[in-house]
């Protein structure tokens, strides 16, 4: 018979990582470039709030027209980073989340209130206010350098995803 040590608990489920990196960022959620707007997560609270980084450069495709002589990044596009940072806490809780999408069912009280450009870090900030069963409400922040830049309330529900169309195979002439 073996003895545990007194800090090993047999029963204990492993701790949930606090961080995650683009890596695991993409095995949870289906965005990718242009569109994935989250680049690390620094602090996770399991079902209850997420800290994620967006590192803005002018690279991104939305720079060319929005605008040219003065890049500012959209503020829908923020408040996509909101839903996506939240995305990533819910779908952590998902069993079936390979086939299962988080998608928005509404923003409330969206508000921008500086110019976010190149250059800028984002530090989104998202807290769980009502979770059910299939959908969620989220409060979320963003700053840059501790300066309030963008805050919305948003919705989101968990759906099935989309099978995957295949290939039919080439009928014979």
């Amino acid at each position: 018979m073996s003895e545990a040590t007194p800090d090993q608990n047999p029963d204990q489920q492993p701790t949930p990582p606090t961080t995650m990196d683009i890596l695991e960022i993409m095995s949870l959620l289906p965005h990718r470039y242009p569109f994935l707007l989250i680049d690390r997560v620094v602090e996770m609270e399991r079902r209850h709030r997420i800290v994620a980084i967006k590192n803005v450069t002018i690279n991104e495709p939305h720079f060319q027209g929005h605008f040219p002589d003065y890049p500012i990044m959209p503020g829908v596009l923020m408040v996509e980073a909101i839903a996506q940072a939240g995305g990533a806490l819910l779908l952590n809780e998902i069993p079936d989340r390979d086939s299962k999408l988080m998608v928005f069912t509404s923003i409330e009280n969206a508000r921008f209130r500086r110019p976010v450009t190149p250059g800028d870090q984002l530090r989104i900030e998202v807290t769980v206010l009502n979770w059910r069963s299939r959908a969620v409400k989220m409060g979320g922040t963003i700053t840059v350098d501790g300066k309030l830049v963008c805050d919305a309330t948003v919705m989101c529900q968990v759906v099935p995803r989309v099978a995957k169309k295949v290939a039919s195979e080439a009928t014979p002439e």
